[in-house]
């Protein structure tokens, strides 16, 4: 059952998907329209999963499930994992990935694989304060307090010095 993601109680599960490049409007709008059949029709030993998404930043996609309506099975899971690789077969990106880093470099949002990461944080060409985006959140609440946060904050703090 599809909601809006911004209805979804703080105790929800988020599973982030970051793409390797922007997506275009017109890809926005074609994802958009594959998630809401996707989600309107995921279910759990046949019970209706009750989840919602959004896109940011034209970059990741974020799906968010109310576990205290019908908690997601081995199976769902795996629904969704292969909805996303069909995504990235169709629009030729990567979405699952998690060895790379996506950071704020002004307004606009760069992507670096953590090789590259690591060595402009020693480099200094990141630094404590750049804005990173934290895609271990596992919540609604921590997906809004702690996504995107300083490099201090977050996992990627073990890089800066």
């Amino acid at each position: 059952m599809l909601v809006d993601f911004n209805v979804l109680p703080e105790e929800s599960r988020v599973w982030i998907y970051q793409a390797n490049r922007s997506f275009s409007d017109i890809e926005i709008e074609e994802i958009s329209s594959k998630l809401d059949v996707f989600l309107e029709n995921w279910t759990a030993h046949g019970s209706d999963l009750q989840a919602g998404y959004k896109i940011v930043y034209k970059r990741f996609i974020v799906i968010g499930l109310n576990q205290q309506v019908s908690a997601a099975s081995g199976c769902s899971i795996d629904a969704s994992v292969h909805f996303i690789q069909q995504l990235e077969k169709e629009y030729q990106v990567d979405l699952l990935d998690k060895m790379n880093v996506s950071y704020k470099q002004g307004e606009f949002v760069a992507y670096k694989t953590l090789t590259d990461f690591r060595k402009m944080a020693k480099d200094r060409a990141v630094s404590k304060n750049t804005i990173v985006f934290n895609n271990l959140v596992t919540t609604v609440a921590e997906f809004n307090e702690n996504w995107e946060v300083p490099a201090s904050d977050s996992w990627h703090s073990r890089f800066i010095k």
